[in-house]
């Protein structure tokens, strides 16, 4: 199933830890050309931002369940990438999300109740610590440099969530959303169908008037919906992916 990740604990992160001056003042930041945390998730939030760069690698779906999210998909089966390797390794050129590239770090809320955002890290990953090599967090008890660029990708990566949510809030509202199956068959084999996300209603997207349509077109709102059709072409590429690493998924109804 396309689901939408664990608000308890976000898709990646293992643990979390306001990054502070007082216990992380010396602490270094290294960077990675392994995407470990990549490597077994086959769907990963993105924002509608990447939008026109993501639909030329990935199907471009909506998470099932309620406050639904767009996923790039990776995979059509739990624990498939086609794009990196067990390690990590990137094994095909393509578009990283944002999602993924701002890990360890995130900005979270301190107390359920507060208002104000912290940047937080996952001190699970290896990529933060007491280290000789890598990004220095603090410079004489204020942040570096790198932590203020990687506070900004992080700052930007929320405002952009919120003009998502705006997205998909347009679009439940409009009653486009409906549950999506799409079949992908080989010469003399049952097809597989793939289930368990949202998409989309093409027929009732013909019937909205001209006056929203041109006021979709206007606000950027229309091509992003076009993007996302014209992405889920790529299912039977990521599906001749998993056929070539030996992973095909089986030819009979599954929650993907």
């Amino acid at each position: 199933m396309a689901s939408a990740p664990n608000a308890n604990l976000p898709l990646f992160y293992k643990s979390l830890v306001p990054l502070n001056s007082n216990q992380h003042g010396t602490w270094r930041a290294k960077s990675t050309d392994k995407a470990a945390w990549l490597a077994k998730e086959h769907a990963v939030p993105i924002t509608v931002e990447e939008f026109p760069l993501a639909q030329r690698d990935f199907p471009i779906v909506f998470s099932s369940g309620e406050n639904p999210v767009p996923l790039a998909l990776m995979g059509l089966n739990e624990g498939v990438n086609t794009f990196f390797d067990e390690e990590g390794n990137m094994t095909s050129d393509c578009y990283v999300p944002a999602y993924a590239r701002r890990y360890p770090f995130l900005l979270a809320k301190l107390q359920p109740d507060a208002d104000q955002l912290s940047l937080c890290f996952d001190n699970s990953s290896g990529l933060v610590g007491e280290f000789e090599d890598g990004e220095a967090l603090f410079t004489d008890g204020q942040p570096s440099e790198a932590t203020q660029n990687i506070l900004k990708f992080n700052e930007n990566f929320e405002q952009a969530g919120q003009r998502t949510k705006a997205f998909m809030d347009e679009l439940a509202k409009a009653g486009l959303l409906m549950d999506g199956e799409v079949s992908i068959g080989r010469d003399g084999e049952a097809p597989f169908i793939y289930r368990g996300f949202q998409m989309v209603n093409q027929e009732k997207l013909k019937e909205v008037r001209g006056d929203q349509l041109r006021s979709w077109n206007q606000s950027g709102l229309l091509p992003l919906v076009f993007a996302h059709l014209f992405s889920l072409n790529l299912m039977r590429d990521i599906f001749s992916k998993q056929a070539a690493m030996g992973k095909a998924p089986k030819p009979q109804v599954q929650q993907a």
